[in-house]
């Protein structure tokens, strides 16, 4: 069956850098979309990053300039580095692959800014 297995996650000081790494496996890889998605208490789940079969990428506002997703396809593996983290990017990062009517979901990460 499909997996989605995230890593990477953790503690961090604001200011600082995370990389976050989903491992998929139970799919063709090259054929989906991938995605890093975000919760918080209290909000709903939010799309932080994306990036297609053929590489387009697109992001949330809130983080352009900040992350950076990117996938090997090679590895089966998509990534999102994380740079100048704020605490307000407290929260469970989920990898999610499309093809429609597809869609999948890792068990999430914790992120939490805080000094």
């Amino acid at each position: 069956q499909v997996q989605l297995v995230e890593s990477g996650g953790g503690l961090v000081q604001p200011g600082g850098s995370l990389r976050l790494s989903c491992a998929a496996s139970g799919m063709i890889f090259t054929r989906y979309n991938m995605g890093w998605y975000r919760q918080s208490p209290g909000n709903q789940r939010e799309l932080v990053a994306a990036i297609t079969s053929g590489g387009s990428t697109n992001y949330a506002d809130s983080v352009k300039g900040r992350f950076t997703i990117s996938r090997d396809n090679a590895k089966n593996t998509v990534f999102l580095q994380m740079n100048s983290l704020k605490p307000e990017d407290t929260a469970v990062y989920y990898c999610n692959g499309k093809r429609a009517p597809l869609d999948y979901w890792g068990q999430g990460t914790q992120v939490t800014v805080s000094s």
